[in-house]
C-alpha cells in the first residue's frame, strides 16, 4: 500500500488505540510490542498456530498487488484459525483496472 494511504489517524482511535493494522511505519514502540506479544501467544509449544477465537467477529481484509497464492492462502489460513471472517481482495482484477482509486474500490 501507498505510505500516504498509511496513516496513523487511519489506524488509531482518537484515543491513541489501534483499532485496523494497515502498516507498521508510524506505530509506537508499545504498539508493536502489544502486536508481537499477542502473536506469540497464538504460538503453541511445537511452533504451530493454535486455533483461537483473538478474532472473532472480526474480519481480515487481505489485498494483494500482485498473484501471490502461496502467501495469500497462508494469510488466509492464519485468519481462519483465529476465527477472523476473512476477505481476499484481487486487485488485479478489481475495479482499480477501471481507474477506479484504491480506497474506492
Amino acid at each position: 500500500m501507498k505510505k500516504d494511504l498509511i496513516s496513523n489517524d487511519v489506524q488509531l482511535s482518537p484515543e491513541g488505540k489501534l483499532i485496523h493494522l494497515l502498516g507498521l511505519e508510524g506505530l509506537s514502540k508499545n504498539h508493536l510490542t502489544h502486536i508481537l506479544n499477542i502473536a506469540d501467544g497464538l504460538i503453541d509449544d511445537a511452533g504451530n498456530l493454535k486455533k483461537s477465537k483473538a478474532l472473532d467477529d472480526m474480519s481480515v481484509a487481505n489485498l494483494f498487488f500482485e498473484p501471490s497464492t502461496r502467501t495469500r492462502n497462508t494469510f488466509e489460513i492464519a485468519a481462519k484459525r483465529t476465527s477472523a471472517n476473512i476477505i481476499n481482495v484481487d486487485l488485479a482484477n478489481s475495479a482499480t483496472k477501471k481507474n477506479e482509486s484504491l480506497l474506492d474500490t
